[in-house]
């Protein structure tokens, strides 16, 4: 009989199959356990107050039925103030399914926001199916016979969020590159590919694009809309090159088409207005976590006694090729 397991004080790689790892090999000398690259949890930490979690003091469910076939919770990867996300397995196959926000914010319903966050990102993959790196939809969730409006469900990729330091193979960028040239083809912008938890190595080493839930796109079938927000679209994609070439220069610096010293040249300028705002916003929620408890000193959402952060790694994971 299949047990619910669920990781409280430990963490695994985003999407890491069960003794899986990136299917390449590393030598000893260049392997670095990937666990010590984050912070981990604190014993004088606690766990985050309800407010501060999507389903509140509920978890995900244990079991749920997608396309008439019963899922069992496996393990819950995060819960985090915008969602709580879990690996569930069946008789047949594995799925991720995302439980976005429910719990209500000083008597203000949430239960919106969850309906909203998850019908933009499904439409976002079923809009984007048939590129290769895009999740595939597993389609609608549903528990106890009802279908769940603010959860969405998507394939497992068996691979890892790609790590710092990580060393990719020489194809992983221009596979990506071109990934994300047919994202933009059909009018869609990824608005976070900042973040390194939403890039996916999968085990044969290649990129998948993960997390639409703030992504935009123009409305189809309308120039009106076109012509009013195309300009506004492309400075997104800009956006999302500026990134992706951020991070090749991280992972494959030898390839990138300047050094990490001519960052700062290219970056746009709506870019650096953003991070006037953004990073002084991430120090007070930080700080505000820390003085809550909930965080170590240090801030790191890895010490958390439930990481915020699906790819915080276990000791067991495999390990990182790190850049040289």
């Amino acid at each position: 009989m299949h047990t619910t397991s669920v990781v409280i004080h430990r963490g695994q790689l985003a999407d890491v199959d069960d003794g899986g790892g990136t299917g390449r090999r590393a030598s000893h000398r260049d392997a670095v356990p990937a666990f010590r690259l984050v912070e981990p949890p604190s014993a004088d930490v606690r766990p985050r107050p309800a407010v501060f979690r999507a389903l509140g003091h509920d978890d995900p469910p244990a079991t749920v039925e997608i396309a008439g076939e019963v899922f069992r919770l496996h393990e819950i990867l995060k819960h985090d103030s915008w969602a709580a996300t879990g690996i569930y397995d069946s008789d047949t196959g594995r799925a991720l399914c995302k439980f976005n926000r429910q719990q209500s914010i000083g008597g203000v319903p949430m239960t919106w926001l969850g309906r909203r966050l998850a019908a933009r990102e499904t439409a976002f993959m079923e809009r984007l199916a048939g590129i290769e790196g895009i999740p595939v939809s597993c389609g609608p969730v549903a528990s106890g016979g009802r279908v769940l409006p603010h959860a969405v469900s998507r394939r497992w990729i068996a691979g890892h969020a790609l790590m710092p330091g990580e060393r990719v193979d020489g194809d992983f960028f221009p596979r990506f590159r071109r990934l994300l040239a047919a994202v933009h083809a059909r009018d869609v912008a990824h608005v976070d590919l900042h973040k390194r938890e939403n890039i996916l190595v999968d085990e044969q080493g290649r990129p998948h694009l993960i997390d639409f839930q703030i992504s935009f796109a123009l409305p189809r079938g309308s120039r009106l809309a076109a012509a009013a927000l195309g300009g506004f679209l492309r400075v997104l994609q800009r956006c999302d090159d500026y990134h992706l070439l951020k991070h090749e220069i991280k992972h494959r610096p030898e390839d990138a088409r300047c050094a990490a010293a001519e960052l700062e040249r290219v970056r746009p300028w709506w870019i650096r207005l953003h991070r006037c705002v953004a990073v002084p916003f991430r120090r007070v929620r930080r700080g505000l976590l820390v003085a809550l408890g909930i965080r170590s000193a240090g801030g790191q959402a890895s010490s958390e006694a439930f990481p915020e952060i699906a790819h915080r790694p276990l000791e067991t994971a495999p390990p990182v090729r790190r850049a040289a």
